[in-house]
């Protein structure tokens, strides 16, 4: 790869010239060491091709990192995890609540309340040190599709709504701070008109250093789909009850017995869950 002049196919049809230096660093982000990342490159290295899609350089370096240690290769699926918390976007309202819950939020999922027009559903109710967010989400099963200015316009339309009602009628926690949280992207627009609104916005890569790649890296919050010894299947039937993280998991492990797993594999899925959960 070094010297050669690579253009990759990302999903989006965009060629953008290959950069070993990001696919390194997400090699090292996986927990692998640089033994092990040199040696991956060295092998991708004789594989790739002018033209060669995103999607096959992922494949290759999420095979080669199985290979060698399950952890590995279910933290570089991350980003791929939070897509399998589709399709219907429920579950993924329940992973931010808990993203939001590990930061000291006291949340509320799929609340009725009253505007100062209309009533409204809300994703998220989040309370902490006395202050109310609501929270808003996207969840996109497409991974071109960002969040436009579109969404962020019409969000803070529908907290303006509430918090005009909210702050008049509720003296108990005011209504201070509105949000969207996305899995995918937000366009520059959609960025802009955040920070000149004051809306808050959380997506895969955005705020910078404090996204929810970043908060999943740092706490050890990777989702149940992150899991490689769970089937389809299986992950349907706890994400049915509520159990979105990997650390949900380790703690109700008597849920495995549900679903007729032996012990031994239920002893493989609780450590996996461990080592994810950095527990």
């Amino acid at each position: 790869m070094s010297g050669k002049k690579i253009e990759i196919v990302k999903a989006s049809g965009e060629r953008v010239p290959f950069s070993e230096r990001k696919l390194r660093a997400s090699l090292l982000k996986s927990g692998a060491g640089e033994a092990l990342v040199s040696d991956i490159l060295a092998r991708m290295r004789k594989e790739l091709y002018p033209g060669i899609s995103s999607r096959e350089v992922y494949n290759r370096a999420y095979a080669l990192l199985r290979r060698e240690k399950a952890a590995f290769a279910s933290r570089y699926k991350l980003k791929k995890a939070l897509f399998e918390l589709g399709p219907t976007g429920f579950p993924f309202e329940r992973f931010v609540a808990q993203v939001l819950s590990h930061s000291g939020y006291t949340t509320q999922v799929g609340v009725q309340v009253q505007g100062q027009c209309v009533g409204h559903e809300v994703d998220i109710l989040a309370e902490k040190n006395g202050q109310v967010m609501m929270v808003e989400c996207k969840f996109h099963s497409d991974a071109t599709r960002k969040c436009d200015v579109k969404v962020p316009l019409y969000i803070h339309s529908r907290y303006q709504d509430i918090r005009a009602y909210w702050n008049s009628h509720n003296n108990r926690h005011p209504l201070t701070s509105g949000c969207v949280a996305t899995n995918t992207q937000f366009t520059l627009d959609a960025i802009e008109y955040g920070r000149c609104a004051g809306l808050e916005l959380l997506s895969w890569d955005y705020p910078h250093k404090d996204a929810l790649k970043d908060q999943i890296d740092r706490f050890g919050l990777y989702p149940l789909t992150a899991s490689l010894l769970l089937s389809a299947k299986e992950k349907d039937y706890l994400l049915g009850r509520d159990v979105v993280l990997m650390r949900q998991l380790y703690k109700a492990g008597y849920l495995l017995d549900h679903l007729g797993i032996s012990e031994s594999r239920k002893q493989k899925i609780l450590e996996e869950a461990k080592v994810l959960s950095n527990l």
